[in-house]
């Protein structure tokens, strides 16, 4: 089983693909896809719908997976992350690619046991999960957050897991 994790933002998206056999994680690939904030808002979200595409066409995962929405502070930052996550959600669902969600703290939990982690934190663990692996930045840790918890909690959240 091949899972693509994601991490949406509108300024910088992390993407991390490993691979579930049996109890067994490993590393595939990781990576950032970066925006101009002087760009355009559709050259942007092109830029992401694109990147992702071209990720899952390079890796074919069998599932995404990707932390649920949440509400900033900040209307407009929440805006600007829907936004970006509708990009990336739409290259996966045009490639026919299931995506499950999993709330932050949640995937917090799942990788190093609380679920207030900082990025550094989860950073840190994901290294000790896939030993070996480098990182291309704290989003693409974010990212393979989200596929390591979504290996071990979409079968337990009634996700199909085909």
């Amino acid at each position: 089983m091949i899972i693509l994790g994601l991490d949406p933002s509108l300024t910088c998206t992390g993407w991390g693909v490993i691979r579930l056999e049996g109890s067994r994680l490993s590393h595939i690939a990781n990576g950032q896809i970066s925006t101009s904030t002087k760009a355009p808002m559709a050259d942007r979200l092109a830029r992401l719908h694109a990147g992702i595409a071209e990720v899952i066409a390079q890796q074919r995962p069998d599932r995404a997976a990707c932390e649920e929405v949440f509400v900033n502070d900040n209307p407009q930052s929440t805006l600007k992350l829907a936004q970006s996550r509708g990009a990336v959600l739409a290259a996966c669902g045009a490639a026919g690619l299931r995506v499950n969600e999993h709330a932050a703290r949640l995937v917090k939990k799942a990788v190093v046991g609380t679920g207030g982690a900082d990025k550094m934190q989860v950073a840190a663990m994901v290294k000790v999960l896939l030993p070996g692996v480098t990182i291309a930045g704290s989003d693409a840790a974010d990212a393979l957050a989200a596929a390591i918890a979504d290996a071990h909690l979409a079968p337990r959240a009634g996700c199909k897991v085909e």
